[in-house]
């Protein structure tokens, strides 16, 4: 049951981030574009074992999916190991996520620039992703509360 528990707490954090992202993004041109980096990532991965990759919509939909899929599966590691330190582990694994999200895509050839763009583009990322760990604690924590162990 904890396991099941986790992934629905991973999901919570996923769709919060997604949903945040997509906020933020319609209000602000200017915010950080964590959504062009998967699609880039999608097509090339595509296109690295001689698929064709979605284009417009379908890969705007796919990517999103792909992300929130990924997104669950990280976050539901606030399941794992053993005490209560949920919170802590939450905020760690948004922080975690986030600095991933700056530093790992040049380093997968793909480009940065969505992210990196200025230092208030670099603080939301980390702050979208970070929100999304809180989220996926509180689930968590709310899911669990009264049990004991």
């Amino acid at each position: 049951m904890r396991k099941l528990k986790a992934i629905i707490a991973g999901f919570a954090g996923a769709i919060a981030l997604n949903v945040l992202h997509e906020a933020v993004k319609r209000l602000d041109s200017k915010a950080p574009r964590v959504d062009l980096i998967g699609k880039e990532a999608l097509s090339k991965t595509l296109k690295g074992v001689g698929l064709t990759p979605p284009s417009g919509a379908s890969l705007t939909e796919a990517a999103l999916v792909g992300d929130i899929f990924s997104n669950t599966l990280y976050y539901s590691l606030i399941g794992s190991g053993k005490g209560n330190k949920n919170w802590i582990k939450g905020i760690m694994l948004g922080l975690s996520a986030g600095v991933g999200a700056l530093s790992l895509p040049k380093q997968m050839g793909l480009n940065d620039t969505p992210v990196t763009k200025n230092l208030r583009s670099e603080t939301l990322t980390v702050a979208y992703y970070t929100i999304g760990g809180i989220v996926a604690a509180a689930a968590f924590a709310a899911m669990n509360k009264g049990d004991k162990g």
